[in-house]
């Protein structure tokens, strides 16, 4: 699969095991957590030392752009992301092209896709990428930054648009080593034979709209013994007058006083830079610049793991759900109307059809059937994470904090990976909706085969951090997805989209060279899908559908490098080791269990029944005792006795009832007692 939901077709491969940290526990539910920011990591696609490009992290940036004297434009990427991956090279050259820049505005980048730099992406309201900042220059209060205005995203758009960031600083707030870039009237040219102070004096004659003068003028701000002007809309016999005869062009003062119009081959902002870099006497100043916000460290130990192609890994699909919850919607700090209605609908589909492990399936369902039971118009997404990471302390239920890919492994690490698994669960989700539609009865998506294909549309459109790549899927889905009539159909549609975005980006920056994006099911894999028509391939679309269901359902799932469940029975969160790669999966340990009842909610689960009886807990995390199938749901879903099991969220609404409850018997006590006093006063008879 692809680095993009357009990235390479499902094709293992091989990539760079990220170990990550968990989240920090969120105290209170219904209020956002403002996360403090990690350790810093190198960015993937920019390297410090190498680019140009200001590399940043969670410890950095806030330091760099805060009270900074130059301004900054900051690009928050994610190195997953095929956009962004495709849109590296031009970052580079235009940081190399304005280098000499950087001591009134600097190019910068922060790596979203890092494990930690989340938190800190999250409090710079990040939720989609690329997206630009701009930084002013002094800012003493946090801020997140003015967002990139332009009709598109070129060097030249981008640098113009610098431009006028710098110009648009007032004040006190503009950079002190950038000049001014407003242009001169046409009377003071003559006035500067007089003023020149010894050094020579460039004057751009321009027209309105030109940005040729400023990108000049800051092109020479390192250097010494020489200061440029511009000047706008002078009259034509004025430029006759000095020998101007177009436009652009630039008339120079001479130390000694003497004058002219220079004469540069091109009448272009690189011309005129050159040639007045190369005066002489002109040369750089000694600028201290501040050491770059962080150093390369050493490269990622890149750990490849074997695999086979015709599998499917649990691993990959646990660590796609990893990212999807705690990092890609945890970008939207709350949860209102039809982000949160989309969030229920993706939800309830994971939860009744994902075939992974029963503890991971059942998180789903209970994240599911607690969203279902909100009374609440809107939510914070950190509610939803603490359920995610389990601060409720149920027992049975887990989900790895740790992104270990197998068949999405990519040849670096910026490769593959998140969007190879998000391409993975989709193709299965739409396999076991044909294989089980039972399985949503009840939900309000039963009876309809393009609920599924519908649900992830909506989930790429609304929550899917690659915009550009969000944008080309809804494309094609209104184009074709109204077509779909059966749920067959739908898992062909989804085949027929992956290879139509893998044709699309093949030769792309984020295609991996190992794992090129071409047809999939290759022939090796699947040859009775290739059939050849008047000696044209074409596709054999019913062995190609009899592909899918194989190698997408829960029964070739194979649990190889998945992470240690740990004890889930003492209703413990992510396991904090590292991960534990085996070579085999247990032997005798089948591929797919029986899926257990639907849970109850958090508040209503039974107490944990002891494990008496001979019962005792499986190394998967299952209850392994004589009383069966029976025995096991109990305890998968059993919860800490006395309270144990509350969640702030638990407390949160026992606060609230309670003060409500004292307010309702305050009400009523002073109600009858008024009607007491009016009751005595009625009925009093004066003695006699």
């Amino acid at each position: 699969m692809a680095r993009s939901l357009g990235a390479p077709a499902p094709a293992g491969s091989a990539a760079a095991a990220t170990r990550t940290r968990r989240l920090p526990p969120l105290l209170v539910l219904l209020a956002a957590a403002a996360a403090g920011p990690g350790a810093g990591g190198a960015a993937r696609l920019y390297r410090a030392g190498e680019d140009a490009v200001w590399v940043l992290d969670s410890g950095s940036v806030r330091g760099a752009t805060a009270n900074s004297s130059a301004a900054w434009l900051v690009q928050f990427y994610s190195s997953w992301c095929g956009h962004c991956i495709g849109y590296a090279p031009t970052w580079r050259a235009l940081a190399g092209d304005v280098r000499d820049w950087s001591a009134a505005i600097r190019v910068a980048a922060l790596d979203c896709g890092e494990e930690e730099n989340y938190e800190v992406c999250r409090a710079y309201d990040i939720h989609f990428y690329p997206t630009f900042r701009y930084f002013k220059a002094f800012t003493k209060d946090f801020t997140t930054g003015e967002n990139f205005k332009g009709p598109d995203r070129e060097l030249q758009t981008v640098r113009r648009t610098m431009v006028d960031f710098l110009q648009n600083h007032t004040g006190g707030g503009r950079p002190p080593a950038c000049p001014p870039l407003d242009p001169i009237p046409p009377s003071d040219v003559l006035s500067l034979v007089d003023t020149h102070g010894g050094r020579y004096v460039a004057v751009l004659f321009e027209s309105h709209g030109s940005y040729v003068g400023r990108e000049v003028i800051l092109d020479l701000l390192p250097y010494e013994n020489i200061v440029v002007k511009r000047v706008l809309n002078a009259e034509k016999g004025f430029l006759e007058k000095l020998g101007v005869s177009s436009l652009p062009s630039c008339y120079l003062i001479y130390p000694n006083g003497t004058r002219g119009l220079i004469n540069v081959g091109k009448p272009l902002r690189s011309f005129f830079s050159s040639y007045l870099k190369s005066l002489p006497d002109v040369r750089k100043k000694l600028l201290l610049l501040p050491e770059k916000p962080n150093k390369e460290e050493n490269p990622e130990v890149v750990v490849w793991r074997e695999f086979d192609r015709a599998k499917l890994y649990t691993a990959d699909l646990e660590s796609g759900l990893h990212h999807l919850l705690r990092v890609e919607l945890a970008a939207h700090k709350s949860l209102a109307g039809a982000e949160l209605r989309t969030l229920k609908d993706f939800v309830t589909v994971l939860a009744r059809l994902f075939p992974g492990r029963a503890p991971v399936r059942k998180l789903l369902e209970t994240l599911q059937e607690w969203l279902a039971s909100l009374p609440l118009d809107r939510i914070p997404y950190n509610a939803v994470l603490d359920l995610v990471n389990n601060k409720m302390r149920i027992s049975g239920i887990f989900l790895t904090n740790h992104v270990t890919w197998v068949g999405c492994q990519g040849s670096r690490p910026e490769l593959r990976g998140y969007t190879c698994s998000l391409w993975r669960l989709f193709h299965t989700l739409t396999v076991e909706a044909g294989a089980r539609p039972e399985a949503l009865d009840g939900t309000g998506l039963e009876d309809d085969p393009q609920a599924v294909l519908q649900t992830i549309r909506r989930y790429v459109r609304t929550f899917f951090g690659c915009k550009a790549c969000s944008e080309h899927f809804e494309a094609v889905a209104e184009e074709s997805m109204g077509t779909v009539k059966t749920t067959d159909r739908a898992i062909l549609w989804l085949w027929e989209t992956h290879n139509l975005v893998n044709s699309r980006l093949a030769g792309h920056p984020s295609e991996d060279p190992k794992f090129p994006k071409v047809p999939w099911p290759t022939p090796d894999l699947c040859p009775a899908c290739y059939e050849e028509i008047k000696g044209v391939h074409s596709w054999n679309e019913g062995q190609v559908l009899l592909f899918l269901k194989q190698h997408y359902s829960g029964d070739n799932l194979v649990d190889t490098y998945a992470a240690d469940l740990g004890d889930t029975s003492e209703g413990r969160g992510p396991h904090q080791g590292g991960e534990q790669e085996k070579g085999l999966a247990s032997p005798g340990k089948p591929q797919r269990d029986q899926r257990s009842e639907s849970l109850r909610p958090p508040s209503v689960l039974p107490p944990r029944p002891r494990l008496s009886d001979g019962s005792q807990l499986g190394l998967d995390g299952r209850l392994r005792s004589a009383r069966g199938a029976e025995g096991r749901r109990e305890a998968e879903v059993a919860v800490p006795f006395l309270g144990m099991g509350f969640s702030g969220l638990d407390m949160s609404l026992c606060v609230v009832l309670y003060v409500a409850s004292s307010l309702f018997l305050m009400v009523m006590y002073f109600f009858f007692r008024v009607r007491s006093k009016r009751w005595k006063v009625r009925h009093h008879r004066p003695s006699v």
